[in-house]
């Protein structure tokens, strides 16, 4: 009949426009952000009146971070003995292991403390940016440092015409240059990306938390590369020539890992503070705040336990320290 016929027609134009609208709500969702861009970042929950104790704690690690490694830089600035290529290159660690906790640290306990996520873009741009040159000047460093143990013990006799003082910071330039080129690049083929929404799902901001935001997909970036198989290479060589060497005389086999041991020690730190990262993002059933847990442990563990190691396994920058503090202890005295 007529009405049924009107009816049929009512329910298909009704549907049109229902279509229509929730299309409409569609394109205003993916509409681009206007710059001032102000990010809200999620960071972690944090029970009711353990904001100040949580603040504290991040307060602590923070601490202990910048006394253990601005201890040991000022020993190998200060002293001369120590002007030697190892302890340069673990003077270049320390200040990589500082701009790390401190990009993320401070801006931590703010939001323990008082709550505050909103973060402007250019200080999420910088932060993020700080994050990753932390991160892979870290490897290119280690890299740097596993190729002067690799002469050392591979080429012993050769050591010092290798490794002299101009081309060791010609190195570490170069190192810190890669680092810096790779991230800028990273940064900089993104950074026209439109940006459709404006919380971030992470304690601090990251290249992939800030394009997770983007209107449209981007693909994975990962510019950490292969240089730990450099590293690996480099020490695989080293356990080589001491299990070759060590057969004939022990002394040897001891003095190289010695020498290698601390080096070791942080790379293999380092490494599965990466691994640790990756592999909870492999879990779904994890909650967020122990997958953001586990991503600041990467800023915090490797910076406070590497100073450590230098510190105490180190015997010329140990003894340099016990020597300093005896002198400040002897001349506060008198």
């Amino acid at each position: 009949s007529c009405r049924d016929i009107l009816g049929i027609w009512f329910s298909k134009i009704l549907l049109f426009h229902r279509s229509t609208l929730f299309w409409m709500d569609n394109v205003t969702m993916v509409v681009p952000l206007k710059q001032p861009i102000v990010f809200q970042l999620e960071g972690f929950y944090v029970p009711p009146g353990y904001g100040a104790f949580l603040f504290f704690l991040a307060l602590l690690c923070y601490i202990v971070i910048m006394l253990a490694n601005g201890v040991v830089l000022c020993i190998i600035v200060i002293d001369k003995n120590l002007h030697r290529p190892m302890y340069i290159l673990v003077c270049n660690l320390v200040v990589c292991d500082l701009l790390g906790a401190t990009t993320v640290l401070p801006r931590l306990m703010m939001h323990f403390l008082m709550g505050q996520k909103k973060i402007g873009y250019i200080s999420a741009i910088a932060q993020a940016f700080c994050v990753h040159l932390y991160g892979t000047a870290v490897q290119t460093i280690l890299g740097v440092m596993a190729y002067d143990r690799y002469i050392a013990v591979c080429e012993p006799l050769r050591y010092h015409a290798i490794m002299t003082s101009a081309r060791l910071h010609s190195y570490l330039a170069l190192a810190w240059f890669i680092a810096v080129l790779l991230i800028a690049v990273l940064f900089i083929l993104h950074m026209n990306s439109p940006l459709c929404g404006n919380i971030i799902h992470h304690v601090y901001c990251s290249n992939r938390g800030i394009l997770n935001l983007a209107c449209s997909p981007t693909p994975m970036n990962n510019i950490y590369g292969n240089i730990f198989l450099i590293i690996a290479f480099s020490y695989i060589r080293i356990l080589h020539v001491c299990v070759k060497q060590g057969r004939d005389d022990s002394f040897i086999r001891s003095k190289t890992f010695q020498t290698c041991a601390p080096h070791l020690v942080v790379y293999v730190l380092y490494q599965l503070a990466t691994l640790v990262i990756i592999v909870s993002q492999r879990f779904p059933s994890l909650s967020q705040n122990v997958k953001k847990f586990f991503s600041i442990m990467f800023i915090i563990i490797p910076p406070a336990m590497n100073a450590m190691i230098y510190g105490l396994v180190s015997k010329d920058i140990r003894a340099s320290i016990i020597q300093h503090f005896k002198y400040v202890y002897v001349h506060r005295k008198n």
